[in-house]
């Protein structure tokens, strides 16, 4: 009897660690199963909305410092008044942060705020925004020199951006990367004139396009009726992303490479006619860029037959009205003006080597256009109504 209940004992242990073992296991799983999981990092933006987020950034940086420096008097080594410089500057960088900002997420004032305080610390040594960290407070010293070297930075990167960046990502940067370099040299000229006449006369003088040739052998195209169809891969990757942008801005690449020669030509028509009614200065100046607009028609024409473009004939004259007749300087900028959306155009729709040579046409002519006394345009190569761009915080 004793030795049956002996060999009972073990299996009841052993009955008991079973038991035991599996209520832990199922509390443990009931445990694990309550825990939360942790939720999935969100996705990395695409490039095109961090170029914009960061454009919008420097943008309102860029402003505060301007809203600043015109409050302390323009701070102006130089002399001289610094009020009209300084409110072309913030009107054009509120424009192109309304113009950044997206409709349906406006930039808190948080955002703003901190902009305000991270501007004068980078400006105050001339640097570009995104070099200094934010800073809790805004230290004084931001000065008209520092306010153009960072402006040239922040134009200089959104061109970087626009040629890689999605279509109306691209035009969009390409148009306020243009104006904040144009707008820096005016402001670089009011703090050392010196240097802003030496740049002046440079332009008039050399008026060299630095436009990439569009000979390049690599610059080919898939377009299969052209000399240039036995393309590479290059080519074909290019085609297809110019494709991709044509199809989401309803532009064709061919035809927005045609409307640009055939606006190249017209105004290589109207600077024909002007030179005999110019000053010698002016002639001069007027010489070397038509000789610009001569090679930029051609390229032009080469890029859209690249692209599959049908070129129009060429018109034996074009319509010039008594205004231009009378007055050639303000008919040169009016035409200068007046090709700076079709290169905004060959931005948005293509890529690669011919958006390269889109953005450097379209920073050669608003420059083109401002020595002719033409308005600064806050977004050279884009039309935008303002009555529709959403308001900044206040």
């Amino acid at each position: 009897m004793k030795d049956a209940n002996q060999e009972d004992r073990p299996r009841m242990s052993y009955f008991r660690y079973a038991v035991f073992s599996l209520t832990a296991l199922l509390v443990l799983s009931l445990g694990f199963a309550l825990i939360p999981p942790e939720p999935p990092a969100p996705a990395e933006p695409p490039f095109s909305e961090q170029a914009r987020a960061a454009a919008l950034e420097e943008a309102l940086r860029l402003r505060s410092a301007g809203l600043e420096l015109g409050a302390a008097g323009g701070n102006v080594a130089a002399g001289g008044t610094a009020a009209a410089p300084l409110d072309q500057v913030v009107t054009l960088l509120t424009f192109q942060a309304r113009a950044l900002l997206l409709p349906d997420s406006p930039a808190s004032p948080g955002a703003t705020a901190s902009a305000t305080a991270s501007a004068s610390a980078s400006l105050s040594v001339g640097a570009p925004p995104s070099a200094a960290p934010p800073s809790s407070s805004a230290p004084a010293g931001v000065t008209m020199a520092g306010l153009a070297a960072a402006l040239a930075a922040s134009g200089q990167q959104r061109l970087k951006d626009a040629e890689t960046a999605d279509g109306s990502i691209a035009r969009l940067l390409a148009g306020a990367g243009t104006a904040q370099l144009l707008a820096a040299e005016q402001l670089g000229a009011q703090a050392s004139p010196s240097q802003g006449d030496q740049r002046q006369e440079g332009t008039a003088q050399d008026g060299t396009a630095r436009t990439p040739g569009a000979t390049d052998p690599a610059a080919a195209s898939a377009c299969p009726s052209t000399p240039a169809g036995q393309a590479g891969a290059d080519a074909s990757a290019d085609a297809d992303a110019a494709e991709a942008n044509a199809n989401e801005n309803g532009i064709s690449v061919g035809s927005a490479l045609v409307a640009a020669a055939e606006a190249e030509l017209e105004t290589v028509y109207g600077y024909q006619a002007a030179l005999t009614r110019l000053p010698p200065e002016g002639a001069r100046a007027a010489s070397n860029f038509l000789k610009q607009h001569q090679d930029l028609a051609d390229q032009a024409t080469m890029f859209s037959l690249l692209h599959c473009g049908v070129p129009a004939p060429q018109p034996p004259g074009y319509v010039l009205d008594q205004v231009f007749l009378d007055a050639p300087v303000a008919g040169l900028a009016r035409l200068e003006a007046d090709t700076l959306p079709a290169y905004g155009d060959i931005v948005a729709v293509t890529d690669g080597r011919t958006r390269a040579w889109a953005l450097s046409a379209l920073e050669e002519a608003a420059r083109r256009a401002q020595h002719w006394g033409a308005d600064p345009h806050p977004l050279p190569g884009l039309v935008l109504d303002e009555r529709q761009l959403p308001q900044l915080p206040e």
